[in-house]
């Protein structure tokens, strides 16, 4: 685990409880297949990027500036900040 290293993506600026789904505000760019962690004061869990969204249209990647949909496997919260892991 120590030669994992978290590069900040970006940031939850909303969450859809019903449908899971994280609104997430990217400072980088961030693609299909990336493992991920979510981090927050109550929130703190990794999972690999199966699902993106801009608009309602699915994407394999997103860029720094976009706003994206994000499906995620816990419920997060406003102002987590989401995490890129690379190794």
């Amino acid at each position: 685990m120590s030669d994992e290293e978290l590069v900040e993506v970006g940031r939850v600026t909303h969450y859809f409880t019903k449908i899971s789904v994280a609104v997430v505000e990217l400072s980088a760019p961030l693609a299909v297949g990336d493992r991920i962690r979510i981090r927050g004061p109550t929130t703190d869990f990794e999972q690999t990027v199966e699902s993106m969204q801009i608009e309602h249209e699915n994407v394999e990647r997103a860029e720094a500036g976009q706003s994206i949909g994000l499906k995620v496997k816990e419920r997060v919260r406003e102002k987590d900040r989401v995490y890129k892991i690379v190794s």
